[in-house]
Parts: C-alpha cells; sequence; structure tokens
C-alpha cells in the first residue's frame, strides 16, 4: 500500500465501511525498520481492524513518520510518532546482566514515545551515525552466517540484504535474506522444515513447526514464519554483540527530553511459550525488576511499555503495580512486524487494561499539543 494509492482509494470513496472500536496499538513497525507493511498500509491495516489509534515504531529511524502522519490524516485516524533502539546499560548496576534482549548482555530495548513532528527530522539525525555502525556490524553478522551454512545458503550483504531495506537494517532483514535462500533450494514446507532441523540443526518449537508446515494453506505467512524459526533459534550461531551502534542509556534520556518525547523501557519478563515464536524460553529481567525500576526512575525516564499478549497475568499485575509506585506513565507496546500477528489485542476487552487505552490518546494529545508545524 502506498500513499498515493490510499489518497485514490479516499478521494474515489472506493474505502470498505469499517466499524471504529476500543483498540489500540502504539508499536507498528513498517518497512523502515522491518515489517510487511509501508507506513501507509500500516495506517490502513489499523483502520481496516477498526482501531482507535496507531503508532508507528521503527528501528533507529523516524523516516516513515511524515507518511504515517499524512497517511492517519486522510483515514482521519489519530495516529502517534515513535522510535526504538538499543541503549548501553554498562554504566548502571545492569552491567553483565541478561536485560531485556535475547543476544546480549548489558543492553537494552528502549523507546522514544510522543515526537513532535518538527523534531522528527533531527531526531532521524541523532541516529544516522548509529544506523551506519549498525551496518558495519551486520557485514561482519552475515560473513558469520557463511561460515556456518552451505554454500548454496550462503548471504551477501550488498546484493541480498539491503535490497529488502528501507531505511534501518536490523537482524531480521539478514535473517528474510536466509530465508528467502532456503526457499529457492528448498521448494516445500517440508523440505524447509528439514533444512532449518538438520542442515542449520536449529531447535523448531512445535507450534512455529504447524505453522510452516501449514505454508501450503498460508503463503502469505510462510516466510515470515521460516524466518520467526530463525529469530528464536539461530541468531546465536552468527550474532556480533553491537557496541558503538548503541548510545549510553544517559545520552538517549538526554536525546529524548531535548526533543520534548517520553523516554520509556521496554519490559519483557522471563519468556516461556513465545506469543509469536521469535524468542526462546529464557529469563530476563524479572528476578531484579524491583532493582530495575528504581534505577529506570533515577535515570529519568518517563515510561514503561508492555505487551499484555505477551505476559502471565502475574508479571502484568507486578509491573503494574510497579509502575504505578514509581510513577511511571503505561504505554501499550505490542510489537507488530509481521503479518500473522493480528493488529487487535483482545487484552484491552478487560477493564485492568483500560488505563492503556487512554495512555494512547494521552500520548496523542500531547504530541499534538507540541508540534508546531
Amino acid at each position: 500500500m502506498t500513499i498515493e494509492k490510499l489518497r485514490v482509494m479516499v478521494e474515489n470513496g472506493s474505502l470498505p465501511a469499517v466499524n471504529r472500536t476500543h483498540y489500540i496499538n502504539n508499536h507498528i513497525h513498517t518497512t523502515h525498520s522491518f515489517s510487511p507493511y509501508t507506513p501507509a498500509g500500516a495506517v490502513y491495516t489499523a483502520w481496516a481492524n477498526g482501531l482507535a489509534t496507531a503508532g508507528i515504531m521503527d528501528h533507529d529511524t523516524t523516516s516513515g513518520a511524515r507518511e504515517f502522519l499524512e497517511a492517519g490524516k486522510l483515514l482521519d485516524l489519530p495516529v502517534t510518532v515513535g522510535v526504538e533502539c538499543r541503549v548501553d546499560m554498562s554504566r548502571t548496576p545492569f552491567v553483565g546482566r541478561r536485560i531485556n534482549n535475547p543476544d546480549q548482555d548489558s543492553c537494552a530495548y528502549v523507546a522514544m514515545h510522543c515526537i513532535p513532528h518538527q523534531y522528527i527530522v533531527a531526531v532521524d539525525n541523532w541516529f544516522a551515525p548509529y544506523r551506519e555502525a549498525r551496518n558495519r556490524r551486520n557485514r561482519k553478522m552475515c560473513e558469520n552466517i557463511n561460515k556456518i551454512v552451505p554454500d548454496y545458503l550462503a548471504i551477501d550483504f550488498d546484493r541480498d540484504v539491503l535490497p529488502l531495506a528501507v531505511s534501518t537494517v536490523t537482524e531480521r532483514h539478514i535473517l528474510f535474506a536466509l530465508t528467502k535462500k532456503i526457499t529457492a533450494v528448498y521448494k516445500t514446507p517440508e523440505e524447509a522444515l528439514h533444512c532449518l532441523k538438520n542442515v542449520l540443526e536449529i531447535d523448531v518449537p512445535a507450534r512455529v513447526e504447524r505453522n510452516i508446515l501449514g505454508g501450503h494453506d498460508t503463503p502469505q505467512y510462510y516466510e515470515y514464519d521460516i524466518l520467526g524459526a530463525l529469530k528464536g533459534n539461530f541468531v546465536e550461531k552468527f550474532y556480533v554483540n553491537a557496541t558503538d551502534e548503541m548510545p549510553d542509556v544517559s545520552e538517549f534520556i538526554e536525546m529524548v527530553h531535548r526533543y520534548d518525547g517520553l523516554a520509556a523501557y521496554a519490559y519483557l519478563g522471563d519468556v516461556g511459550d513465545s506469543v509469536t515464536g521469535d524468542k526462546k524460553t529464557q529469563k530476563f529481567e524479572d528476578d531484579y525488576l524491583d532493582d530495575l525500576m528504581r534505577v529506570l526512575k533515577e535515570l529519568g525516564f518517563d515510561a514503561v511499555t508492555y505487551m499484555p499478549t505477551r505476559n502471565t497475568e502475574a508479571q502484568l499485575d507486578r509491573v503494574m503495580a510497579l509502575c504505578e509506585e514509581y510513577g511511571f506513565m503505561q504505554i501499550s507496546g505490542e510489537d507488530i512486524n509481521s503479518p500473522r500477528q493480528s493488529f487487535i489485542c483482545k487484552a484491552y476487552d478487560k477493564p485492568k487494561f483500560k488505563h492503556l487505552i487512554d495512555a494512547a490518546f494521552a500520548l496523542i494529545e500531547r504530541e499534538s499539543r507540541l508540534s508546531t508545524e
């Protein structure tokens, strides 16, 4: 979906009839990081699913924000702008700890929410050197993959990976390039699964295996299901630790506040059976969450994001109580980067999560009030 196509649909009156709901989502990735959705396509899909709001959240870039905002205006859907990145936590008490990043210690996923529109370009420019550093590491990871896969699955960063990206290149782009190599050689879902389990020697969770084998019936999900298996169980074989592509956590918070945004920590919590199939069973910050929340407050974080569909009731009750204790704004963070994922989070039917719906509209109101363009 392009913005031009969306504009024509609006002008021609060819949009389908849609009933608005109370559902919201503040964490939708687009093609500017990794996602099947263009910014216009993300807004349209959110609108078509009846969402009351939508928020863009790409990795290390705000380059899709203008199109996202324009699509929101065309569809009369309130939208909000954010950006996600990884920060270096090595100068905090959690150096050497596995925080909320499945692949690396002393590293945390964080988000900048509610970016005033006059600062969209400035924020994107701030991330530019980090994107360049990330690509240097991306090349090294491609080299590592080529050392452990058969020659016919080897990937070239410039030829196979870069064409898949619009702005930021992530590990998912690398894995999607590998996925396309796999599906080019192994023509059926059964053969592709054989490759994953016996050639690449990775564990494939039973639910993910069923999804892959169902690729005959769900071709729109097929390659993304293979990607999910690789993301959850293959990254550790080639991963290179991020270093100079990560700002120090304090530098990130300073930038966020300089541009009138909200700095949010992305709570993950210990993972059991991953809902999306892209994370293996693993412990994260739950063992020291009380201490982490205290330090996040001291560092200057404004908010915590979390995903009601990915955590247990006990985890959610605990993180919500700690947010109340430390005065953090609570923001919905349902991460969308695959076509298999639903834009609708049914958890918002529960009264206990109404504050997340209210927070989405508070973000939009604040962003609108602070935007001067």
